[in-house]
């Protein structure tokens, strides 16, 4: 089996927008492995000398070329790396030009604005919303007045990282309750869930992926037993149907479609940071 294909994402930033953009690509190719590894914070011709050293290695250790998917800004910055071999991918250059052309400017190349601290009102509601999403996790906390939403579903269906998700890319309040063995015997919402009912938005899972993620997290338990997994399950989508609260099976589903999923129902439309 051949070595696989060394894919370096650089930036002058962080390295989340070559990051996103590379993987996103890089899944179209499902024939070809690839290791991956990101340089974030190449801002000056040294590092960008020492990180094209470091992917010409790289490329010389696997035996084939490497890809460099770069979001740096300053195109002298791109030349050093070019210096590599690699074959070199510049997330923004398909784009430049058009716009330069459209907007009838030249851009003004800024780094770290994509991802930097540029609006401290938008930076703040984002820890506001991540410091909501962890004190209404779990159901620790029941005054929902400021929920932009609330996700429910039995324990480990995915409620969790979904709302810190939310919270931190969307600024959203986000908050989670997972439903317990009394409350589905109960077969009707929490009477605190009932007046937010508007908020609310179902998470379910197969019993079988459920039973697998429980056994990781207690093993052998009741808890993780699969006949358990699959009562609680058939409870909790029979009781979100009976109320009519809109429901999403997370088995096969990223946390980033989950989340569009679940804004595009309750008609939310939040801009993505």
């Amino acid at each position: 089996m051949p070595e696989p294909r060394p894919v370096f994402y650089v930036s002058d930033g962080t390295g989340i927008t070559a990051e996103t953009i590379g993987h996103s690509l890089l899944t179209q190719f499902t024939g070809t492995r690839f290791a991956t590894d990101r340089l974030p914070f190449v801002d000056s011709p040294d590092k960008a000398r020492e990180a094209a050293a470091r992917i010409r290695q790289a490329g010389e250790a696997a035996g084939v070329r490497p890809i460099v998917v770069t979001s740096c800004v300053d195109p002298a910055l791109v030349a050093l790396l070019g210096e590599s071999g690699a074959l070199m991918l510049d997330v923004f250059a398909p784009f430049i030009g058009p716009l330069e052309r459209e907007l009838g400017q030249t851009r003004q190349p800024r780094v770290g604005q994509a991802h930097g601290m540029v609006d401290f009102e938008t930076y703040h509601r984002r820890i506001e919303a991540m410091n909501y999403a962890l004190a209404h996790d779990d159901g620790q906390r029941t005054d929902l007045g400021e929920a932009d939403l609330v996700l429910v579903g039995v324990s480990r269906a995915g409620k969790t990282p979904t709302c810190v998700y939310l919270a931190l890319h969307h600024g959203l309040k986000a908050a989670n309750y997972p439903l317990t063995p009394e409350d589905l015997e109960q077969e009707r919402l929490p009477q605190h869930l009932r007046q937010f009912r508007h908020k609310l938005f179902g998470l379910t899972i197969d019993p079988v992926r459920l039973q697998q993620i429980r056994q990781e997290r207690r093993a052998n338990s009741r808890y993780a037993q699969l006949d358990t997994c699959r009562r609680e399950v058939a409870q909790a989508e029979a009781m979100l149907r009976r109320e009519g609260i809109p429901m999403l099976s997370t088995t096969h589903a990223s946390i980033e479609e989950i989340a569009s999923r679940v804004l595009e129902h309750l008609g939310i439309n939040r801009e993505m940071f």
